[in-house]
C-alpha cells in the first residue's frame, strides 16, 4: 500500500486533471503541511506522523465549520466541509460509539478503585485510539462510564 503523500501526490495530479479546483488547493494544503513538518523534524515523516498531520487538518476543518456556523457563514460551512470530506479519506475508519466504549470500559476495569478519574481513564485509553477515534468522543465517554462506575 502506497504511504499517505504518495497517495496524495497521485490523487493531487487526478484533481488537475479533473479541474476540481476545491480538491486541488485542499491537497496542495496537505503537502505543504508535510514539507513545514519534514522541516521542522528534520527528516523524512513515518506514515503515522503523516497521519498525524492529516488528522490535524482535519481538526482544524471541524473548530472551522463550528464557528462559521455560528457565524452564519454557510458558504465557508460548505466550503470546510467539502475539504473535511476529501481529507477523511486518508485516515484510517474511525472506530464506533460501540468499540470505543469496549475500550473505555476495559481500561477502566484495570484502573484501581482509587485511581479511577478521567485524566487517568485517558491516559489508558487515548493511546489504544489514538488515530482511530475522536479525543470529545473519547473524552465524553470516559465521562459517562466513570459515572456509572
Amino acid at each position: 500500500m502506497p504511504n499517505v503523500k504518495d497517495q496524495i501526490s497521485s490523487d493531487l495530479k487526478d484533481a488537475m486533471r479533473a479541474r476540481d479546483q476545491v480538491r486541488l488547493d485542499t491537497l496542495r494544503s496537505v503537502l505543504s503541511a508535510f514539507t513545514y513538518k519534514r522541516v521542522e523534524a528534520g527528516r523524512d515523516l513515518a506514515d503515522d506522523e503523516q497521519l498525524a498531520v492529516v488528522a490535524k487538518l482535519v481538526k482544524q476543518r471541524t473548530d472551522s465549520i463550528t464557528e462559521f456556523e455560528k457565524a452564519g457563514r454557510t458558504e465557508l460551512v460548505e466550503k470546510e466541509s467539502r475539504e473535511r470530506e476529501i481529507l477523511q479519506k486518508y485516515l484510517p475508519a474511525q472506530k464506533s460509539a460501540d468499540e470505543i466504549r469496549d475500550v473505555v470500559r476495559s481500561a477502566i476495569a484495570t484502573l484501581p478503585d482509587d485511581g479511577r478519574n478521567q485524566g487517568a481513564a485517558m491516559k489508558v485509553v487515548m493511546p489504544q485510539l489514538k488515530g482511530l477515534a475522536d479525543g470529545n468522543v473519547v473524552r465524553q465517554i470516559v465521562t459517562e462510564e466513570l459515572a456509572k462506575a
